[in-house]
Order: structure tokens, then C-alpha cells, then sequence
């Protein structure tokens, strides 16, 4: 800039008064950046303490819906992972015949060799069948057939009921009662016992209902999905299943503020249901089922993934959260549905 100043008339001897870009970096300071905290391997854990499991072991809990594509899958495999890592032994069971997914949304797709069919033809034991996650040894999978088969004839829930009796029994051989007596790497009574409903409400769903003591209902908010959620409770009681609890999934803040969506309010008073949780719209899913890596593992954890792990901590409590409209704390954003 002073080269260019020597060329205007009566310009001469020109000093510069600017502090030069060497002695403004030597003359400024800069904090030091803070370390970063260790990440915890485990789930975060409410007020400073694990959760309280209450009812009788093992807890079967149905996830259903009734409307396709709400994220009965999603569901299953984070809530699955999210007790494992509380400390409690799951075994998640992939009751979609023909057309099963929890495999895929927890990676172990390639590890699946036996499924309830061969136990029931006699070609394997349910240990052998049991898919144990590398990441978390109280958690195992079971399917109930591989893709594109048929079951036989016979299966039905008096299968899936035996089927669960089987895994209770694995803590009378083992000596172990799940939590309290069953070892760390899975084996013994379940202190879970999750089951992934097909959609729909045909044979597959009474088949995925019967053992179950609990159900967890997964709907988005839209009128559809409650419409289905609303026959779907009725079923359920019907069945027996008085323990029901919802989860509201997909939830998106800026349209229910712009009025575009039901709020989980809304949903609630529509369904009447205890609230387990509200998930809000995460595009994190999509690349985290890509993956086969379930949102609750990911470091740091999304909105989603965290909500999923509140859900959980309410399931081992038989607890639930209550719903309040976000105008009413509109400074808090998403997590002004979090009141418990």
C-alpha cells in the first residue's frame, strides 16, 4: 500500500505507522485450548446412579405399531443396546418372517447361521442360534427364520411362547437369574426379553403378541400411523397386554410450532397412553442403519440417541415422561417434551 503512496505529488519519506502482522501475532495472546474429556464407554447414567429394574424377570416386551415404517426396528435395536449398556441382559427377537431388518441395523448380518427354524427342525440348540453383539456381550439376537423362507405350518405363538420359556430356562441350567445371578457375557435368564412385531396385524402380529407380558407402541404424528396405533392398542388389550406405554417417534419442533404436526401432547390425549419417550426427526439414523452401528453408540450422541436412552432408563423403571407443548418453554427447544 506504501509503494502505491509514493506516487501521489507531495508524498515523500513515507513511514508506516501500522504494527506489522509479525508483531500483532507476538503482541496477542490466545487460551489455551481446554482439554477434551474422555468419552464413558457406558451409557450416561440420571442423577449419578444406575436404574432400578422393577417388575418380574425376564421383562418380554412386544414393539409394535401396526402402520409400517414408524421405526419398530430402529426402536428395538437402540432400546436393545441402550439396557446392555445400563448393565442388564437383553436378547432381542426378530419375529418378521421373511422379511427381517434388526440383523442389518445392528451389524450382525453375518453372523446370523441358525434361527428358530433349525431349533424346531433339531439342526441346532437356542445357544447356537443366539447371536451375541461383540460390542456389548449381554446383548443377543435371535431370528426367527432367514430371509425368504417360509416357517411351518405349526409355528404360531404356542412356538414363540415355548421359545420364550427356553430362554427363562437358561438361567435354572446356569444357576443364574439374570442381573442378579446370570454372568456378564450373556448367558442365564434375560433380564429382557425384546420382541420386533411385524407390521400389520394379521397372523405375524398375534404370533409376535402372545408371550409378551409388556408393550412398547411406536407411532409418528400423523394421522395415519394413530389411526393404526389406536386399533393396534385395542388388540393389545384384548390380548391381555395391559402394561402398554408409547413412544412417539419422528417428532419435528418447527412444524408443530408452524402448526404443521401434532405435538406430543396431541398424540397422547388422542391414544391416551403413557409417554415412554419422544424422538425427534434425526437425518443420523439413516447413516447409522447404513452401517449397522445403532445411534446410541455414536460418539457424542445425537438428540435421538440420547432420547432413546432416556426411553430405556423409563422401561427399566416402568416409569414414564410427561408430554408439555413446546410454546410453553419455547427457550429449551426440542427437549421441553422431557418433563420426567
Amino acid at each position: 500500500m506504501l509503494s502505491s503512496l509514493h506516487h501521489l505529488p507531495g508524498t515523500t519519506n513515507l513511514k508506516s505507522h501500522f504494527p506489522s502482522i509479525t508483531h500483532l501475532r507476538h503482541s496477542l495472546t490466545f487460551p489455551k485450548p481446554k482439554p477434551k474429556p474422555k468419552t464413558l464407554t457406558k451409557s450416561l447414567l440420571q442423577w449419578n446412579r444406575k436404574p432400578q429394574l422393577s417388575g418380574e424377570t425376564p421383562r418380554v416386551v412386544v414393539v409394535t405399531s401396526g402402520k409400517g415404517g414408524v421405526g419398530k426396528t430402529t426402536t428395538t435395536a437402540n432400546i436393545g443396546l441402550s439396557l446392555a449398556r445400563l448393565g442388564f441382559s437383553v436378547v432381542a427377537i426378530d419375529a418378521d418372517v421373511g422379511l427381517r431388518n434388526l440383523d442389518l441395523l445392528l451389524g450382525l448380518e453375518n453372523r446370523v447361521n441358525y434361527t428358530v427354524v433349525e431349533i424346531l427342525n433339531g439342526e441346532c440348540r437356542l445357544d447356537q442360534a443366539l447371536v451375541r453383539d461383540k460390542r456389548w456381550s449381554n446383548f443377543e439376537l435371535l431370528c426367527i427364520s432367514k430371509p425368504r423362507s417360509k416357517l411351518p405350518i405349526g409355528f404360531g405363538g404356542k412356538a414363540l411362547t415355548w421359545l420364550v420359556e427356553a430362554l427363562k430356562a437358561r438361567g435354572d441350567k446356569t444357576g443364574g437369574t439374570g442381573t442378579n445371578g446370570s454372568s456378564s457375557n450373556g448367558s442365564g435368564c434375560p433380564d429382557f426379553i425384546l420382541i420386533d412385531c411385524p407390521a400389520g396385524i394379521d397372523a405375524g402380529f398375534i404370533t409376535a403378541i402372545t408371550p409378551a407380558n409388556e408393550a412398547v407402541l411406536i407411532t409418528t404424528p400423523d394421522i395415519t400411523a394413530l389411526r393404526d396405533a389406536d386399533r393396534v392398542t385395542g388388540l393389545l388389550e384384548c390380548d391381555g397386554i395391559r402394561d402398554i406405554k408409547m413412544i412417539v417417534n419422528r417428532v419435528r419442533t418447527d412444524m408443530i410450532k408452524g402448526e404443521d404436526m401434532m405435538s406430543v401432547l396431541d398424540v397422547q390425549e388422542m391414544l391416551g397412553l403413557p409417554l415412554l419417550g419422544a424422538i425427534p426427526e434425526d437425518s443420523e439414523v439413516i447413516r447409522s442403519t447404513n452401517r449397522g452401528y445403532p445411534l446410541v453408540l455414536n460418539k457424542p450422541p445425537t438428540l435421538a440417541g440420547l432420547a432413546f436412552e432416556q426411553a430405556a432408563w423409563r422401561l427399566v423403571e416402568q416409569d414414564s415422561m410427561q408430554a408439555v407443548m413446546v410454546e410453553e418453554e419455547p427457550k429449551r427447544g426440542f427437549f421441553s417434551f422431557f418433563g420426567g
